[in-house]
């Protein structure tokens, strides 16, 4: 899968884009629109907060950064207090330094947006939609034609692999 986006001038070329996509079978919930903040979408659907936001990637540096942490208590306890009394509780605390710091790492992270989504911040603020949509590699040019039949000035601005949607 990919994530293609690019951004849109209005809101009405944004829903004729939208009910195209639609008709070509891409489902609601591979596209993902980023607007103004208090801008009506008029049922489009909105980007989540994983997309909104550093969430997911803060998580993952967390969960390595505290189950690194976790290691290296329990290698401490390990030398300190020998395999056996420290070596049961050792994959405790590495769970523990893990769930500690993804929970940190994701709340760090909802709070700052989405650092890969920073150099549309002007034009979204100027009123423009930002439309995401997630779709197979071979179905990329398609998409392409069909947002150009609507907005010839697109220019698709990214397009990066996604992880397969676990849903």
């Amino acid at each position: 899968m990919r994530r293609i986006y690019f951004l849109v001038p209005n809101i009405a070329i944004t829903h004729k884009i939208v009910e195209e996509l639609q008709a070509e079978g891409i489902e609601e919930r591979h596209i993902h629109i980023l607007a103004k903040r208090d801008t009506p979408l008029e049922g489009l659907p909105e980007a989540g907060i994983s997309i909104k936001t550093d969430f997911l990637p803060a998580v993952e540096r967390g969960v390595a950064l505290g189950g690194s942490t976790g290691l290296l208590a329990g290698l401490i306890g390990l030398r300190f207090a020998g395999f056996a009394i420290a070596g049961g509780p050792l994959l405790g605390i590495i769970m523990a330094s893990a769930t500690i710091g993804s929970l940190m790492g994701g709340l760090a992270g909802m709070n700052s947006g989405n650092s890969r989504l920073k150099q549309f911040e002007e034009a979204i603020e100027k009123g423009e939609l930002l439309v995401l949509i997630d779709i197979p590699k071979d179905r990329i040019e398609a998409v392409r034609k069909l947002v150009i039949k609507h907005h010839p000035e697109a220019e698709f601005e990214g397009i990066e692999p996604i992880l397969p949607p676990s849903y």
